[in-house]
């Protein structure tokens, strides 16, 4: 993922709220959200590495992924999408998963995760050095940079979920994919400098990006209530933006069966 915002035990019904877009090359092959085979998982798949870069499972469990923007670093160690599966189908809670991944964090390439249970969550990075921080009810976001990093799209998007916490209908999750589709870019005051220089900062400094080679390939919604039931959304998106689908499915114990 490169963009998110979600809404930890910040509302009546749902204990998450999680609204992100992924960004991506377009040549690389991905599967669209479905039931796993062979793992008790529900997300889209990159079918180059085999992990994923936000799924859920029926037991409530949550978990999303994104890199860190720093040309300067080298992409070297293990693939990020396989900390989202390995949290996704292991026993640990999100608190013992926590303590365990700061031991091997740094093997794997940059990236920043979230985690989500029945009972916490937690954002953990390994840059610059590895690191888990417990996460606090309220509305929070992540891109490519450190946790809660103020960048525009970021601040826009946790805003846009701020205000369908409080003015929309327990599931009409339009007005998030509204958000999630914003193409709007952020004046160049506002732009980070990650080392990408002037033009690709502004071009990645809107929500949803559209591009033929790279952009957004998905825009996903996720919400778990308080009882464990719950919902996740994915559009789908080629080269330029064009439309390719959407999916949904159910979370919850019975789910998988329904």
């Amino acid at each position: 993922m490169c963009l998110i915002a979600f809404a930890w035990q910040a509302h009546p019904r749902w204990r998450l709220v999680l609204a992100g877009n992924r960004d991506e090359f377009h040549a690389r092959p991905s599967a669209e959200l479905a039931r796993w085979a062979d793992l008790p998982i529900a997300a889209g798949r990159d079918l180059e590495a085999g992990g994923t870069w936000l799924g859920v499972t029926d037991a409530g469990r949550c978990c999303v992924v994104t890199n860190v923007r720093d040309p300067r670093d080298p992409q070297r160690g293990a693939s990020r999408g396989l900390l989202a599966t390995d949290y996704l189908a292991g026993a640990a809670d999100a608190t013992a998963h926590a303590r365990e991944l700061l031991v091997s964090a740094a093997d794997y390439r940059p990236f920043n995760l979230l985690t989500f249970d029945a009972r916490a969550a937690f954002y953990l990075g390994n840059r610059p050095e590895p690191r888990a921080e417990a996460v606090g009810p309220g509305v929070h976001g992540l891109s490519n940079a450190d946790f809660n990093t103020p960048w525009p799209k970021t601040r826009a998007l946790m805003t846009r979920l701020q205000t369908w916490l409080v003015a929309s209908p327990d599931e009409d999750f339009a007005p998030l994919f509204a958000a999630l589709a914003d193409e709007q870019q952020a004046p160049d005051a506002e732009l980070p400098d990650t080392g990408v220089g002037l033009e690709r900062e502004r071009w990645l400094s809107s929500a949803f990006i559209r591009g033929e080679h790279y952009g957004t390939r998905a825009s996903t919604v996720v919400a778990i209530g308080h009882d464990g039931l719950g919902v996740i959304v994915e559009r789908r998106f080629g080269p330029e933006g064009r439309f390719l689908g959407e999916s949904r499915l159910g979370i919850g114990p019975h789910a998988a069966t329904d």
